[in-house]
């Protein structure tokens, strides 16, 4: 796993540069995660901060999930990802690099 910066053509599943929010990743099996902070929606008080999640298996990087830190918002998951056995684990690992992440 690498920095989100490395390559000249690393994007995320929108299409926006992989430095832009880059919070760090992770990885299980084949899949690697990247975790990017969307910022905050404006329009929400108090401020809720939006996440986006995806992962690569060697397709390129498809959104596995958004989510935001609002405690009582649920997860939004792919159809490719919803109801897997993994999306608790994903979620404790985004929420240890929300709380550490890996800007080195």
């Amino acid at each position: 796993m690498g920095k989100a910066d490395e390559g000249p053509y690393n994007l995320r599943s929108d299409g926006k540069p992989g430095v832009d929010g880059y919070l760090g990743d992770f990885q299980r099996g084949p899949a690697v995660f990247t975790l990017y902070s969307l910022g905050s929606q404006p329009a929400q008080s108090p401020r809720v901060i939006e996440y986006l999640l995806d992962v690569e298996d060697g397709a390129g990087p498809r959104e596995c999930c958004r989510f935001t830190d609002d405690p009582d918002d649920v997860a939004e998951w792919s159809p490719t990802w919803l109801g897997d056995p993994w999306c608790g684990w994903i979620l404790e690992r985004c929420n240890a690099l929300i709380d550490n992440p890996d800007t080195d």
